[in-house]
């Protein structure tokens, strides 16, 4: 009996969701309303993410307008976008709040470039350690003798393919969000 790779696989998938997840949420030079819908903002009380509590569209290539459901939430929204720590030039006209994206310096550019990169490496360790973890029941299963030794070398083996698999992802990731940083 063969050992089953299809939970590390989902866990595998999962890892590329959340690296998917945030590198959306990295700030290129065109608006997107990835960059603020989970900001939390106070509604009533209780903090709330931004998509709950208004209308998010994009205006223009640099600008994101919002429109709350309840026009006193307005000052709070206005608040919470500008102390989000985005980089966004807050203008609120009383009946929305607009956020709008000032252009990335070549610095800047360079220090996303970074913080993509460091995202990708969290996520090949998180894609190793679900490789070890497999690895520690393969191992543990041939030697409580419910698979044999070549079932243990061809599990490895399928292993790293399924490694190497979604390395490749994450590497095609990676190129992707850095050619959309330095397209200006």
């Amino acid at each position: 009996m063969a050992y089953n790779l299809r939970p590390s696989e989902k866990q595998m998938e999962e890892v590329i969701d959340r690296l998917s997840e945030e590198l959306v949420k990295l700030r290129t030079g065109r608006a997107t309303t990835n960059l603020i819908e989970d900001i939390k903002v106070d509604c009533y009380g209780t903090p709330t993410a931004l998509k709950q509590v208004a209308s998010l569209t994009i205006a223009d290539a640099s600008t994101i307008s919002i429109q709350p459901w309840d026009k006193s939430l307005l000052s709070n929204i206005e608040n919470a976008v500008r102390n989000s720590g985005n980089g966004l030039e807050v203008i609120n006209d009383g009946n929305t709040v607009r956020a709008v994206l000032p252009p990335l310096t070549a610095e800047r550019r360079k220090e996303m470039s970074k913080l993509v990169g460091a995202i990708a490496e969290e996520a090949k360790v998180a894609m190793r350690a679900v490789r070890q973890k497999a690895m520690q029941e393969v191992t543990s299963q041939e030697k409580a003798g419910q698979i044999t030794e070549d079932d243990k070398f061809r599990t490895e083996k399928e292993l790293n393919e399924t490694i190497k698999k979604y390395n490749e992802k994450v590497e095609q990731m990676v190129a992707d969000k850095t050619k959309e940083l330095e397209t200006i």
